[in-house]
């Protein structure tokens, strides 16, 4: 029986050890970025352990991840990981560092909230801005799903501009302009950053929108917003009509008089809100608010910021093919 010999070059030339690449050389530029980030925000990243209070007095918990805002124990989460928690939790950190922490303020409406951990000497991530993204981008989703050691993905920006439906109480919104990238969210992953190769944070990852594809909501000024009201108010107070309606096409001789094509279309009223004291009724056309075009619901959503609570804004309503001037004023949207 003959013997076989094995060899990884040309026969009879074993290959020099010298010759193979050191670890460093094969680090191509895509491994070299990840590597980078994931090294540079790891110690900014925490496990989330959520205390909720149930049915019997018991305390159970539920968990996620979160990122560091400001040294002096500010986080940043998605709203869901925290939904019910009166008592806050435990924030874990790659340094073995077990953080107390409670709930500064949570919109479910964003899903984002604002967490403050007992410490004064956190690693602050930088925020970045997502509007700069493009498809194509290389981005990595930073979680902290186990406590002392970081999960890292990476992906690409796959599409912009999508919207995420979310819902708190009867008040429903969406949050506009989420990002979707096939970088994997894992289990409890679920609040932790999504950074560019710059190592800014971009999004706050929220959601798996299915296989091999997450969402997470951008950091972008309007985002910034929310973070400053969570943390000086506790919430976001935000206007609205009391309304529920949805796109529809506008009647050819309008679309002729108004040069727009659609508008909101009116279905309910909530009795004894702004819209009833208005005297909007079901089958009205909302063309515009305040100045503002609107072509479907979110268009007056994006609309009914705080700025609005109060404020008398007109309206231009088609009403049985007649366009006509009316005048509301938004309350304050309750979504208890």
């Amino acid at each position: 029986m003959s013997n076989v010999l094995l060899v990884d070059g040309p026969a009879g030339e074993p290959a020099a050890p010298s010759d193979r690449p050191s670890d460093g050389e094969a680090l191509d530029a895509y491994s070299t970025v990840v590597t980078a980030v994931a090294r540079e925000l790891a110690p900014s990243v925490a496990n989330l352990r959520v205390f909720r209070r149930v049915r019997g007095g018991r305390r159970v918990s539920g968990g996620g991840s979160a990122f560091v805002l400001a040294p002096d124990g500010f986080l940043i989460t998605s709203a869901h990981v925290v939904e019910g928690s009166a008592s806050g939790g435990v924030a874990s950190f790659v340094d073995g560092r077990e953080l107390s922490f409670t709930v500064v303020g949570s919109d479910a409406l964003s899903d984002l909230a604002v967490l403050r951990a007992d410490a004064s000497d956190l690693v602050s991530a930088v925020l970045g801005d997502a509007t700069t993204l493009r498809v194509g981008q290389l981005v990595v989703a930073i979680g902290n799903p186990h406590g002392f050691a970081g999960s890292v993905t990476a992906g690409v920006v796959s599409a912009l501009g999508r919207s995420l439906p979310v819902r708190s109480g009867s008040a429903q919104r969406v949050v506009d302009n989420v990002i979707q990238t096939d970088a994997a969210l894992n289990p409890g992953n679920s609040g932790g950053a999504l950074v560019d190769g710059r190592g800014r944070v971009v999004g706050v990852n929220t959601a798996v929108a299915g296989i091999g594809l997450g969402l997470a909501v951008p950091i972008d000024d309007n985002t910034r917003r929310i973070i400053s009201s969570l943390i000086a108010d506790g919430r976001v107070r935000r206007a609205y009509l009391g309304i529920a309606g949805g796109a529809r096409p506008l009647p050819p001789r309008v679309v002729g008089r108004l040069g727009r094509d659609r508008a909101i279309e009116v279905v309910e009223i909530v009795e004894g809100s702004p819209a009833a004291q208005a005297g909007l009724r079901p089958e009205d056309l909302l063309v515009e608010a305040a100045g503002v075009a609107l072509r479907g619901v979110d268009d007056l959503h994006r609309l009914m910021t705080e700025e609005m609570i109060g404020r008398r804004i007109e309206l231009t309503v088609v009403r049985d093919g007649e366009e006509r001037r009316m005048w509301i004023t938004p309350r304050e949207l309750v979504t208890v």
